[in-house]
């Protein structure tokens, strides 16, 4: 009878020692559950150590197997939730990351929504394409082209008068001569000698002067147009004159 008191005594001993070692390793996981994501790693759970002083005399084999698998779930235990504590720490970060930058998103659409919309300018209109100015005739240089010439000129500007009146004239005046001048007539003694291929006098020249032409009385073009203009001011055209005029 005394020995099995005893030996309940010894049981309830070790039951309580397992019990203390249970409620240690416990205590242990969830000691690193709570502890930050950056210390974790620096927390371990050491295994009690059991042996026969503690116990006493004997040890209960079993019972210490059970309390050794006990510690190593509870250290299993505690790494779950150290692994479960950073990945919600993790995904929090992330999710306070997302929601800043979503903010500022906003934050600026609103501040691009609210700036002043620029008017475009006006799209410059094209200039108008200048009208390509006419070709200008070309003259040969002699009394043919100087004649025809003068013509476009006369005509242009409504005068009246043919090439063969104006050559037939020439050629009794000056033979076709643009540099021919008179020094015996009246007008020569007078000192307004006629000159050029109709033998026109200076004053004549500049009073019946054609816009558009030289003012040098020799001038070819200037001297027939001139003198054209004069002989249709007094006999109605040069086809009309048939002798000094």
């Amino acid at each position: 009878m005394r020995s099995t008191v005893s030996g309940y005594a010894r049981l309830s001993k070790v039951h309580k020692f397992s019990a203390a070692g249970v409620a240690a390793a416990a205590s242990a996981a969830v000691a690193l559950a709570v502890v930050p994501a950056h210390a974790a790693e620096s927390v371990s759970v050491k295994p009690v150590a059991w042996s026969a002083e503690a116990f006493g005399q004997t040890q209960d084999a079993e019972l210490a197997q059970h309390v050794d698998a006990a510690v190593a779930q509870a250290k299993v235990a505690a790494k779950a939730a150290v692994k479960k504590a950073e990945a919600d720490a993790a995904a929090k970060a992330k999710a306070d990351a997302e929601a800043k930058a979503k903010a500022e998103r906003e934050r600026a659409s609103r501040s691009e929504a609210r700036k002043p919309i620029a008017a475009k300018p006006a799209a410059a209109k094209p200039a108008a394409a200048k009208p390509a100015a006419p070709a200008k005739k070309a003259y040969a240089d002699n009394l043919d082209g100087w004649i025809k010439e003068s013509l476009d000129i006369l005509h242009a500007k409504g005068v009246p008068a043919s090439y063969e009146g104006i050559k037939r004239n020439i050629m009794r005046e000056s033979t076709g001569n643009p540099r021919a001048i008179n020094d015996w007539d009246i007008n020569a003694v007078n000192g307004v000698p006629s000159k050029g291929l109709l033998q026109i006098i200076d004053p004549t020249f500049k009073a019946y002067h054609v816009e558009g032409t030289s003012w040098d009385i020799y001038d070819p073009v200037a001297n027939i147009t001139a003198s054209c203009n004069y002989a249709a001011d007094k006999y109605g055209s040069m086809d009309n004159v048939n002798s000094a005029y």
